[in-house]
């Protein structure tokens, strides 16, 4: 049985700051999680080695996977904090239960474990990730949608912007401007909505420019890290082929209009 958890972080006071390693210990309790590991070692910010040190910063909101704010590496694995559960996450060494922290590495570092999401909500502006309604007034019913389109639409809205895919995505690089999955995935979900569908257009033209779906390498990573279980690599497949229709239809001078 256990004794105690050792947290090893991988700290950095800001961007420009080189990185190093912090070890901290705390008892061992059953069904903690890593972000209440973190909270106690806030109480008493003291490492292995007996230094007093300022206590990790890290991001947390909802505490239910649904923020998606702390997000980060655990143990190599890119995950939420709030559902690491440690008897799960943890490597056991004999009467230590221990675990590797890390931030994500495709964002832009702010300090410790806290990254910059900014640029996934960038590209929900690129894809047009919203439904273009002017006013408050009442449009009445909406029109009926096929239950298998509900399912899949819900299925598409359960993302929260929390980074797994990016960063478990190879194509997500600094040589590479592709906008990623979760975009894609957004980009789908609005197309599917009645009223969103009217800037489908612009969102297949954004898709097929130098940043779009073509920068996808089917790596399936996206997937198979979604904490949400999103359906990424339907959508992506689903908007290959809505962008090559798209294009073609460009291609043969059909008017945009006539697209649908």
């Amino acid at each position: 049985m256990p004794t105690k958890i050792r947290l090893k972080i991988l700290r950095q006071p800001s961007k420009d700051a080189k990185p190093y390693w912090e070890s901290y210990e705390i008892p061992y309790r059953e069904r903690m999680n890593v972000v209440s590991c973190l909270m106690e070692i806030r109480k008493k910010p003291v490492t292995t080695e007996g230094r007093e040190v300022a206590p990790p910063a890290w991001e947390a909101a909802c505490l239910e996977e649904v923020c998606g704010s702390c997000t980060m590496n655990v143990n190599g694995g890119v995950r939420q904090a709030c559902t690491a559960l440690v008897d799960q996450v943890g490597e056991i060494k004999g009467e230590v239960v221990e675990i590797r922290l890390e931030p994500m590495k495709k964002f832009p570092l702010v300090r410790d474990l806290i990254v910059d999401r900014s640029k996934m909500f960038e590209n929900l502006k690129k894809v047009r990730g919203w439904v273009p309604i002017d006013g408050s007034f009442d449009l009445g019913m909406a029109p009926a949608q096929d239950d298998h389109v509900r399912q899949l639409r819900y299925a598409l809205s359960r993302c929260m912007t929390c980074g797994c895919c990016l960063e478990a995505c190879p194509q997500i690089n600094e040589k590479t401007s592709f906008v990623g999955p979760q975009a894609i995935g957004q980009a789908l979900l609005f197309n599917l909505h009645p009223v969103g569908k009217t800037l489908e257009e612009e969102r297949l033209d954004y898709l097929t420019s130098e940043e779009g779906i073509t920068g996808c390498g089917n790596a399936q990573n996206c997937v198979q890290v979604c904490p949400k279980e999103v359906p990424l690599t339907y959508a992506i497949a689903r908007l290959n082929r809505d962008t090559t229709i798209y294009k073609i239809k460009q291609w043969i001078g059909i008017a945009p209009s006539q697209h649908k």
